[in-house]
């Protein structure tokens, strides 16, 4: 769900920079053939993805969750020349090689094909931004896992954290529904809050992301 409205999403993705000609190609390609392609994180994330990694003058990503490898490449393409970007998932697209081979970026990616949490254990971090965008039940378990692998300065970006709103829903009423993904997103967004020694922001950029840091005296 996009929770801003359409012509003014239209508006902030020309005004800022977009991914390469090669990604636009992979996104273009994404939404002919998959019937979930509303799971990419589109132009204008991957733009705010390309500050962050500026901003922290990242050299090492961890990405969870590859999908058709649109979201690895925008990223790679703002790393420097030595920066690498680890991105894991259970498969990967027979088109995914196709379009990452053609952009010089494409050295700086790393795929790691399994379940993420049996991945996570065998790479070693630190990493200067971590990008959650995998199953939403494991959101908690993967925060556990890689808070010790972020770099001191280091950002974990979480997506889909508002879940086309049904985070406002009363548990009761996911439950009897038993949409799983809704209460582990509310719970992992519920953990985080009582966590005194991180800085949190949550954007209602596209569907929900959440920022999360250490605080500088913690």
């Amino acid at each position: 769900m996009n929770f801003t409205e359409p012509k003014i999403e239209e508006y902030a993705v020309k005004m800022s920079t977009p991914p390469s000609v090669i990604c636009a190609a992979l996104e273009q390609q994404t939404r002919q053939v998959e019937s979930l392609s509303e799971m990419l994180i589109g132009k204008l994330e991957a733009s705010f993805l390309a500050t962050l990694i500026h901003s922290l003058q990242a050299k090492r990503i961890l990405e969870l969750g590859t999908f058709t490898g649109y979201s690895a490449l925008a990223m790679a393409e703002h790393l420097p020349e030595n920066g690498e970007i680890h991105t894991i998932d259970i498969n990967k697209k027979n088109y995914t090689d196709f379009f990452w081979k053609q952009s010089r970026h494409v050295n700086k990616i790393h795929f790691h094909q399994g379940e993420a949490l049996n991945v996570i254990k065998n790479l070693d971090g630190p990493f200067d931004l971590i990008f959650i965008d995998a199953d939403k039940e494991n959101y908690a378990n993967y925060f556990n896992e890689l808070e010790s692998k972020l770099a001191p300065h280091g950002l974990i970006v979480v997506d889909n954290v508002l879940w086309s709103g049904r985070v406002l829903l009363p548990d009761e009423d996911l439950s009897k529904a038993n949409d799983t993904s809704s209460l582990a997103i509310k719970r992992f967004n519920e953990l985080l809050l009582q966590r005194q020694d991180l800085h949190k922001t949550l954007l209602p950029i596209r569907d929900g992301i959440l920022l999360i840091s250490r605080k500088a005296n913690s």
